[in-house]
């Protein structure tokens, strides 16, 4: 039980990894493109789809799919990392109690 645990934590781990380049590899490519195109907003629109739709789109009609996928994918690899966090620290601390109370 305890190694299938180590080895779930290891995994979840390099799961973790993994997903942390592929987001940065999507999300880098199009906020270099929003740099190129001068397109600006800040982290309460990133974190507030209503007042991005209100606030930053309409002064950027163009490069809305940008800004929309650039939002999405951000928020996404957030979600997912704190998902995958709070998983590997219950389960280390499954093992942890498990070392601690198992005689």
């Amino acid at each position: 039980m305890e190694l299938l645990l180590k080895i779930l934590i290891g995994s979840l781990f390099l799961l973790l990894l993994v997903l942390n380049f592929y987001f940065r590899r999507k999300v880098t490519r199009l906020y270099r493109v929003l740099i190129q195109n001068e397109v600006a907003f800040g982290s309460k629109h990133i974190f507030n789809k209503k007042r991005l739709e209100e606030e930053v789109i309409p002064f950027y009609p163009n490069h809305a799919n940008e800004i929309r996928a650039f939002v999405h994918l951000l928020n996404r690899s957030i979600k997912i990392g704190f998902i995958l966090v709070v998983i590997i620290t219950a389960i280390g601390a499954v093992l942890l109690w498990d070392q601690l109370y198992n005689f």
